[in-house]
């Protein structure tokens, strides 16, 4: 039960994280040498790319608890693992072409 309110409350701020940038355009969430070299007409695309890297990790943290908590076995890390690490890959690749690296 602890797992899923967990995985759920984690999810669910990446949702919401994610949705700032994405939607907001509130590059000010993501640390600021991530878009130091970000110009100015690159800051729309980089912060829907960055967005929505991380809503994908939230959903995989969402799939998570609710796998893990339906099946009472470890079949939710299967998704979580995969969701963070196909975010994590288009973040690096969003960070790599709008900020010419990934620092």
């Amino acid at each position: 039960m602890y797992e899923l309110i967990l995985m759920l409350s984690l999810g669910l701020l990446f949702l919401f994280l994610g949705w700032r940038i994405w939607k907001k355009e509130q590059i000010t969430l993501i640390i600021s040498y991530h878009y130091q070299k970000v110009s100015e007409e690159n800051k729309k695309y980089y912060t829907e790319e960055i967005g929505k890297s991380i809503i994908f990790m939230g959903i995989g943290m969402l799939l998570t608890g609710i796998i893990n908590f339906i099946s009472k076995r470890v079949f939710g890390w299967l998704f979580f693992t995969i969701f963070i690490t196909l975010g994590f890959i288009k973040l690096l690749k969003a960070q790599k072409k709008y900020n010419d690296g990934i620092f």
